[in-house]
């Protein structure tokens, strides 16, 4: 069985619309449970989930509160109390496609029994790109399109935490989220999913990309401005920051960084020639930002 494990905080506004997408999986409803896991929100969220669970009872909804601020937290309760074989994590503000799960369990009958997997993730978007939106930047709205085919994530790719999963067998091998890591409450703090699945590489477990495990994430007006990627990029300086001292990688990012501050300059430079300078601009300065958050 299959354990989809759904993470919110705050977010009524998409909630009842992902919820919808999970009762209209065109497969039946004895081939999955839902764990929702509510992270201390203070709107409607509790009287959403008690309303669907009511509404749909052929729905095996499983509700419960985790009290600890934190993604992670919120991500390992709901490890512990799923009881399927495979968990499958899914943001809040996407939306399943209706052959998910079917797509999904015949994914997994062709792949080993101890896997990492996530699927596509096409944005949902309330409003127009910015002019200095750029292909390089695609990850910061959770856009994840590997192709047609399936593949395996290489080099330093990983899943996205919109639409991402594991074995349980992997979960009792490499352990849980890093609950140092992750966004908590209104910070924009990550690395626990990066963590987690170089852990599973680590291990050399295989990691999957599932084209049909489709999802369509929210991309709101807010995460497209210039003060959100700031944070957010100081937020992902600040992750690794923490990641690899713990692991004692952190001189080796630094390397990593001057790598990538070549790359930036070099697509600056492209961008420049090709009369597109806002996204070239926004590639220096999203760097920096990490750069920033980063040395501390």
């Amino acid at each position: 069985m299959i354990s989809i494990i759904v993470c919110t905080y705050n977010r009524e506004i998409y909630l009842p619309k992902m919820l919808q997408s999970i009762l209209d999986q065109n497969c039946s409803p004895n081939k999955f449970e839902v764990i929702l896991v509510n992270n201390n929100s203070r709107d409607n969220t509790e009287q959403i989930c008690k309303a669907y669970q009511e509404k749909n009872k052929e729905i095996n909804f499983n509700y419960y509160l985790e009290e600890k601020q934190g993604l992670s937290y919120a991500r390992n309760r709901g490890l512990k109390e799923a009881s399927g074989n495979y968990y499958v994590f899914v943001d809040d503000d996407a939306f399943l496609d209706a052959n998910y799960v079917e797509e999904l369990e015949k994914y997994l009958e062709d792949t080993p029994d101890m896997i990492g997997f996530g699927g596509k993730i096409l944005p949902y978007l309330e409003c127009e790109l910015p002019n200095w939106m750029s292909t390089y930047l695609s990850t910061l709205m959770s856009i994840i399109d590997l192709g047609k085919e399936v593949v395996l994530f290489g080099g330093k790719k990983y899943p996205i935490g919109a639409n991402m999963g594991v074995s349980k067998s992997v979960v009792d091998k490499i352990g849980d989220f890093n609950e140092e890591l992750g966004r908590s409450g209104d910070s924009m703090l990550g690395g626990e999913e990066k963590d987690f699945f170089f852990r599973i590489k680590q291990a050399n477990i295989p990691i999957y990309y599932f084209p049909k495990m489709l999802v369509n994430h929210v991309i709101p007006k807010k995460r497209l401005t210039v003060e959100f990627i700031k944070i957010q990029a100081e937020g992902i300086g600040v992750s690794e920051r923490l990641r690899t001292k713990k692991s004692g990688e952190y001189f080796k990012r630094w390397i990593i960084e001057m790598y990538k501050w070549g790359g930036t300059f070099g697509l600056f430079v492209i961008y420049l020639v090709k009369g597109q300078l806002p996204k070239g601009v926004m590639l220096i300065k999203f760097r920096w930002w990490i750069s920033k958050g980063l040395w501390g």
